[in-house]
């Protein structure tokens, strides 16, 4: 029996192959993270992403379940949030620069930028805002101490949405891309360690 047929063995052995080395599930999210950046939700379909993650649709259906579901997925700020506050403040700021790096590496992209640069209809839009504040600003406020700790979260997320966007803008050949991480936390982290300590 020929494997390169649509029999009902063969999508099986398709998706089994897909969701091993952790292609499955990691490359679907990136595949929407950037479909969902780059053109209205309306426009999104589970077949363009599961060929731009080399999935099959079906793969998608079974991991995600629907095109809501996903979305609502990767407009999921708290994973990243997680890693970027995983450190004393004392230590935040240089944590955000080799973090910010390190998840822009593993995931092929920018894990925050999405609510920049999202094209969505204005409740797509509003939906990511409304998370990147709740899981990313808020947060980062209530860990703050001093004054101005709401001002001075909005400022330190602005600082990673920059860097983000710096890195991205002058990629492939830009210094930043040659830049190793500790080169990068050290010239930009002490704006940030500033900020994290109201000084």
């Amino acid at each position: 029996m020929s494997t390169t047929d649509g029999s009902a063995p063969a999508r099986a052995a398709a998706d089994g192959a897909e969701a091993g080395a952790g292609s499955g599930r990691d490359a679907i999210a990136r595949a929407a993270r950037r479909a969902f950046t780059l053109k209205p939700y309306a426009e999104v379909t589970m077949r363009g992403i599961a060929a731009a993650a080399g999935v099959s649709p079906s793969l998608i259906v079974k991991r995600f379940g629907s095109k809501e579901a996903l979305f609502n997925t990767v407009a999921d700020f708290g994973a990243a949030a997680d890693a970027l506050f995983a450190a004393p403040p004392a230590e935040l700021g240089r944590h955000l620069v080799l973090t910010m790096v390190d998840l822009r590496d593993r995931f092929g992209g920018d894990p925050l930028l999405r609510v920049v640069f999202s094209l969505g209809i204005e409740d797509e839009r509003t939906l990511l805002r409304a998370r990147f504040r709740e899981q990313v600003t808020d947060r980062l406020t209530a860990a703050l101490e001093g004054p101005d700790a709401a001002l001075r979260a909005e400022l330190i997320a602005g600082q990673l949405l920059g860097l983000g966007a710096t890195l991205s803008l002058h990629r492939p050949d830009g210094a930043g891309a040659h830049a190793s991480a500790a080169r990068l936390a050290d010239l930009y982290a002490p704006g940030l360690q500033r900020l994290v300590d109201g000084t």
